[in-house]
């Protein structure tokens, strides 16, 4: 192990980094990032995406345990994976929410950035 795993893998998961960086962050955010991009795009409310990150980050726990013998009734490893997975799926949802907004009312609202918009 590298000195940077030896520092923040123990901090982050049970792993070690790198298992955190493919299966947490890419695998699972990009499952995130289009939960809340799909959420957002049939207009549904936001406090779902709380429960359907809920429901990821077991299934990502889940696999941690079954492919790499994680710790699958941890939770602090679970709050982590939870609050990662939350982070990205808000992230979809905020982006695609702020691309209907200024396509759908382009008369009221322009872009601001990619995650807001103001009044015209």
């Amino acid at each position: 192990m590298n000195t940077v795993t030896q520092a923040i893998g123990p901090w982050i998961t049970d792993d070690g980094l790198r298992v955190f960086v493919v299966l947490t962050l890419i695998i699972g955010g990009s499952a995130a990032f289009l939960s809340g991009r799909g959420l957002a795009r049939g207009w549904r409310p936001l406090w779902r995406l709380f429960f359907y990150m809920a429901l990821l980050a077991g299934a990502v726990r889940f696999f941690d345990y079954a492919l790499f013998d994680g710790k699958l009734l941890s939770p602090y490893y679970y709050a982590a994976t939870y609050l990662v997975l939350l982070a990205a799926g808000l992230l979809g949802f905020r982006s695609m929410r702020t691309t209907q907004m200024v396509t759908q009312y382009h008369w009221l609202y322009e872009r601001t950035s990619p995650l807001t918009w103001k009044e015209r």
